[in-house]
């Protein structure tokens, strides 16, 4: 079966498309692509849908590794919020 895996980082990505045996499971993806030692990566996705290792993957599945937010969100939020001038 055919996977992607995908890691991104600001401004970049890096994809890879791997031919794996029936029955691998996500960590086997990982570590076919060579990236199981990436020390910032803090978790895994299948098409954006939080993942384990032990993960069952299916024929054409995109495998994401994730890392850890620089900004929560909601602050990033409230200081663009906080820097576009009031409408009247």
């Amino acid at each position: 079966m055919k996977i992607e895996v995908v890691r991104a980082w600001p401004q970049r990505f890096q994809a890879l498309t791997l031919e794996l045996a029936e029955g691998a499971v996500l960590g086997d993806a990982v570590a076919a692509a060579g990236w199981q030692d990436d020390a910032q990566i803090s978790g895994y996705a299948v098409f954006g849908v939080k993942a384990l290792a032990d993960t069952p993957l299916r024929d054409g599945d995109r495998v994401e590794l994730l890392r850890p937010l620089q900004v929560d969100p909601k602050d990033a939020r409230r200081r663009r919020a906080a820097d576009r001038p009031l409408k009247k």
